[in-house]
């Protein structure tokens, strides 16, 4: 199954330097071996041949349950239905660290939170510059 039939596009890819990192570190045990950028090449469109059927395949899985979005669980049902049930625990432990690290990661703060003011004191201080850029606009340009 090509991604041609599914309507895709040539350039579906993978990024080179994140491959050969991932590769990298995998030889890292190895040695004196080495990987050939023609090998790197044919594994990214491996790569994105596996994601395209797995992904495929998730989505006919959320149709047939008139879902609208793809869920982890649709995932773990065609990797099993495509006969890949050894990635299965693995997909599913990646899904709940991602899980914990979203529930863990900082919330981003907006400005008026890391004012610490009240936000009466913030619309005072905005009235305030209002009221000191009306008086500059009122006096005219400055004398030269």
């Amino acid at each position: 199954m090509s991604d041609r039939e599914f309507g895709g596009s040539d350039d579906l890819t993978l990024p080179k330097a994140t491959v050969h990192k991932i590769i990298t570190e995998i030889l890292a045990n190895e040695p004196g071996m080495s990987f050939a950028k023609e090998a790197r090449d044919v594994l990214i469109e491996c790569c994105v041949e596996f994601l395209t059927l797995i992904s495929s395949e998730a989505n006919e899985i959320a149709e047939r349950e008139t879902k609208k979005t793809i869920a982890t669980e649709h995932i773990e049902k065609a990797l099993r239905e495509l006969g890949f049930p050894e990635y299965v625990e693995e997909v599913v432990n990646v899904a709940e660290d991602h899980r914990e690290q979203l529930k863990t990661r900082e919330k981003k703060t907006s400005k008026m939170d890391q004012s610490g003011l009240t936000q009466e004191e913030l619309l005072q201080a905005q009235q305030d510059l209002f009221r000191t850029a009306t008086d500059k606009y009122n006096q005219g340009p400055a004398p030269q």
